[in-house]
C-alpha cells in the first residue's frame, strides 16, 4: 500500500521588524519547531515610521536567523495582503506573537479578518517568554534615540545597526 508523504508543514512570521528584537528571536526559535518549513516575511507597513530600510531590516533578520542554526527557517521580503502572499508560500499557519492584552485584541481582530480572507490558513499565538514581554520594536528605538541602553532587548550586532542609525541621524532630548 503506497501512501502519500504528508504536506510540508510551511508557517509564516511576518512582521516589519524594525529592528528585530529578542523576542522576535524567542517566537522565531518556537515557532520553528511547529512547522516543517517557517518563513520569515519582512514586510513594510504603511502606518509605522521605519528606523531602517526594507533592505536593511532583511539583512539584520537574516543575520540573526543564521546565528539562531535554525535549518528550517529562511526570510523573504514583501509587500503584500499577508493571506494572499502565505497562500503564494503554500503556508497553512501564520504564527504571531503575544506579549499583553493590548497585542491580544489587535491580533484576534487580524486574525478574524485573516479567517474571512482564507479559511485553510490558521493563526498560531505563541505567548512571549516572560523574561522578553515589555521587549517591543518601537520601545527599543525610542531609548535608543534618548541615549538610553538597548543591549537587555537586542543583540550585540542588532544593537550596533541601531547605535550607528542613530548617531546618523542624532540622538533626541536634553540631559
Amino acid at each position: 500500500m503506497n501512501r502519500a508523504a504528508p504536506a510540508e508543514r510551511i508557517g509564516i512570521y511576518p512582521g516589519t521588524f524594525d529592528p528585530i528584537t529578542l523576542g522576535h528571536a524567542d517566537i522565531i526559535r518556537r515557532g520553528s519547531k511547529l512547522v516543517d518549513r517557517l518563513i520569515i516575511g519582512v514586510t513594510t507597513n504603511p502606518s509605522k515610521d521605519p528606523m531602517f530600510t526594507p533592505d536593511e531590516r532583511m539583512a539584520m533578520v537574516k543575520r540573526e536567523v543564521a546565528s539562531l542554526g535554525l535549518e528550517n527557517v529562511e526570510v523573504v521580503g514583501f509587500n503584500a495582503l499577508l493571506m494572499h502572499w502565505a497562500e503564494k508560500m503554500g503556508a497553512s499557519v501564520i504564527v504571531r506573537g503575544l506579549r499583553a492584552v493590548a497585542d491580544f485584541e489587535y491580533e484576534y481582530q487580524m486574525a478574524g479578518m485573516n479567517q474571512q480572507l482564507s479559511q485553510d490558513i490558521e493563526t498560531v499565538f505563541l505567548m512571549a517568554d516572560v523574561s522578553l514581554q515589555p521587549i517591543a520594536s518601537k520601545l527599543v528605538k525610542e531609548i535608543a534615540l534618548f541615549g538610553g541602553e538597548i543591549a537587555p532587548f537586542v543583540s550585540g550586532p542588532v544593537r550596533a545597526d541601531v547605535i550607528a542609525r542613530v548617531d546618523r541621524i542624532g540622538r533626541r532630548g536634553d540631559l
